[in-house]
């Protein structure tokens, strides 16, 4: 085990990105399973082989670059499915509107009919059905 530990010092190791596209891998090879043509199923070796290069590689700042981009695309991915569960489908008693003058959102109680809505940001004023 010391000889691992002495040939793996100096290199990356392993970082979300590698978790990403080790998942990727063994996804993409399951799903090509059910593929006919027979060479297609290699594509699941591609981010299998290049997680493995990034786990090894000495080049540790530009792997820390790659996974600082991998991780900001994620977070934003995340932010948005999670303001898409939390503004409009989890929501039952309030319902979100955009100001049709700054785009600013706006949120109003459910339920009272036809309400003039008034935008805190510019103070323009819509009526609109809750």
């Amino acid at each position: 085990m010391n000889w691992f530990r002495k040939f793996m010092m100096g290199r990356y190791g392993g970082d979300q990105l590698g978790m990403f596209l080790i998942i990727l891998s063994i996804v993409l090879s399951i799903v090509l399973m059910f593929v006919p043509v027979a060479f297609i199923g290699w594509l699941s070796w591609i981010p299998l082989v290049f997680a493995v290069y990034r786990m090894f590689s000495k080049n540790i700042t530009r792997r820390q670059q790659e996974n600082f981009a991998y991780l900001r695309k994620w977070g934003a991915i995340k932010t948005w499915f999670w303001k898409l569960k939390s503004g409009t489908l989890v929501d039952k008693t309030h319902k979100t509107f955009k100001c049709p003058k700054c785009g600013q959102k706006l949120r109003v109680p459910r339920g009272k009919g036809k309400i003039s809505i008034t935008c805190s940001k510019c103070g323009n004023k819509f009526v609109k059905k809750t």
